[in-house]
């Protein structure tokens, strides 16, 4: 029998800048059949001792990621918690404010990840941020091409000066690419979405970046996806520090497409 998981990813952003030791039990909750040694049906991951938790500053740069129903939980997760490493402040926003539990959303592969706000929210919605990044994941990427607050902020974003727009798997198809947002911009998708974009000169990239619009391919490249977006963010050098501990494997030496991006160019 499969489980299905709850994760809670947690809170966005605190003031201080300093990095703590703490003890906390906020972790996975897996819930299944009874049985298998769990009273009840239901275990709780081991209470988590002495983990190191790094505070956001308040003036760090801030991110917004929008999930709904159907995003790929592995992109989500990884993205908030590479950028959340860096120091940003992430906000997982989840779009589905019509259920009775709106900042829960069941992702692609049922796996329920726990929002920290609502797009409902207005202070959500009308907030600037430094970068708004589009996880995949079907029917997530189109629920997300649905939501008018979305496609607001995101063309709100593209329009500004600084923000750095970026989106992968599905979304750089399903979202970006219909609307235009993609014409004379290289970029990359999932190989089930290259067909969507307007130029597929640099669709085989891993990490495609374009000025202030990144992309990238699916789940195996959201770790790249993600310090790239760190170094966009802070630079190089705190890409490299949180790539480190990371323990990557060596990126293959192939030759790369137009705007790729590696962590080691």
């Amino acid at each position: 029998m499969y489980a299905r998981a709850t994760l809670r990813v947690g809170a966005s952003s605190t003031t201080t800048t300093t990095t703590t030791t703490t003890t906390h039990s906020r972790a996975v909750v897996v819930r299944g059949r009874r049985g298998g040694g769990a009273r009840g049906g239901v275990v709780r991951a081991r209470r988590l001792r002495r983990s190191s938790v790094v505070a956001m500053a308040s003036d760090a740069p801030s991110v917004l990621v929008p999930m709904a129903h159907g995003s790929e939980e592995m992109e989500v997760v990884i993205i908030a918690d590479v950028l959340r490493r860096a120091g940003a402040r992430v906000t997982i926003a989840s779009v589905e404010d019509d259920d009775d539990d709106g900042l829960v959303c069941a992702c692609s592969r049922g796996v329920k990840i726990v929002a920290d706000a609502s797009l409902a929210d207005a202070s959500v919605t009308s907030a600037a941020y430094d970068c708004v990044v589009l996880p995949g994941g079907m029917p997530g990427a189109k629920r997300l091409a649905d939501d008018a607050r979305v496609m607001a902020i995101v063309e709100a974003q593209l329009q500004s000066e600084r923000g750095i727009t970026a989106a992968m798997c599905a979304s750089p198809g399903v979202i970006l690419a219909p609307r235009g947002w993609l014409n004379g911009v290289a970029s990359t998708a999932h190989p089930a979405f290259v067909k969507d974009l307007p130029n597929d000169a640099s669709a085989q990239g891993r990490v495609v970046v374009d000025g202030r619009v990144i992309t990238s391919r699916g789940p195996g490249t959201a770790i790249e996806f993600a310090l790239a977006l760190v170094e966009a963010l802070f630079g190089k050098d705190k890409a490299l520090e949180v790539a480190g501990p990371m323990v990557l494997p060596p990126r293959e030496k192939t030759a790369l497409v137009a705007n790729e991006w590696t962590l080691e160019s």
